[in-house]
């Protein structure tokens, strides 16, 4: 049976579904010997060879569902080619490929997941399906009510106003303020992004929930698989 290519590069723990768009538009992608690099094509798992930067690309037989609690200082990818550290080699004895599904900043710590079901990733990343992510920020002064208004109703930043956020305060310091902030989109430093817009920029930042599920358990750098009721819970989003 035929499937678009995109949808079988993701079924085949590449990456998510958008970012395997990007590698097809890239040129980074091959079916029997010839670069594709339009969006429409479809190719049958059972009688097609694709290949992405020379590599034979096969379907998972096994899917993998891990839980990270990132450290600071890590990258959110799985290769870097400047050598520096990233969330696959904290991943010791885990053979099967998997990706981070979405992103944490180099400088952000906190819930991280990793997986091969490129399907499932592209279903947490879409804006569409407005799954919250709980963080937990330390930032500089106090936000006054107005500041909070303005995070509630969505901040323009450069690339657009954002979507209402939740906010509240966990502690008052003298010159620092902790706060939750809860989001459903998923974009670049976003809350690093929108606290500088309120004049209060972020000193430190982790992301404590996926949904309902949290750190629990995982000191920074460890990881664990996920129970087969978050998996569902996940897939039920």
């Amino acid at each position: 049976m035929e499937i678009r290519l995109q949808k079988f590069l993701a079924m085949a723990g590449i990456a998510s579904r958008r970012a395997c768009e990007k590698l097809i538009l890239e040129g980074r992608v091959q079916v029997n010997g010839k670069t594709v690099r339009e969006l429409g094509v479809k190719v049958d798992p059972a009688l097609d060879e694709v290949r992405v930067d020379g590599n034979v690309c096969r379907l998972n037989n096994k899917p993998i569902y891990i839980l990270m609690n990132k450290p600071k200082g890590i990258l959110t990818t799985v290769k870097d080619p400047f050598g520096r550290p990233t969330v696959i080699d904290l991943l010791k004895g885990v053979r099967e490929r998997v990706f981070p599904v979405g992103r944490l900043d180099k400088d952000t710590e906190g819930l991280l997941i990793l997986t091969n079901d490129g399907e499932l990733s592209y279903r947490l990343t879409h804006p569409k399906h407005e799954i919250e992510k709980t963080y937990v920020a330390k930032v500089v002064g106090t936000p006054d009510e107005s500041d909070f208004i303005r995070l509630r109703r969505g901040i323009v930043l450069e690339d657009g106003r954002t979507a209402p956020a939740k906010v509240r305060i966990l502690k008052a310091g003298r010159d620092f303020t902790v706060l939750e902030i809860i989001i459903h989109e998923g974009r670049k430093r976003q809350v690093r992004r929108m606290c500088k817009a309120i004049g209060h920029p972020v000193i430190s930042l982790k992301r404590t929930r996926i949904g309902k599920l949290n750190l629990r358990g995982l000191a920074p750098g460890c990881w664990r698989y996920m129970t087969e009721a978050e998996i569902k819970y996940l897939k039920n989003l």
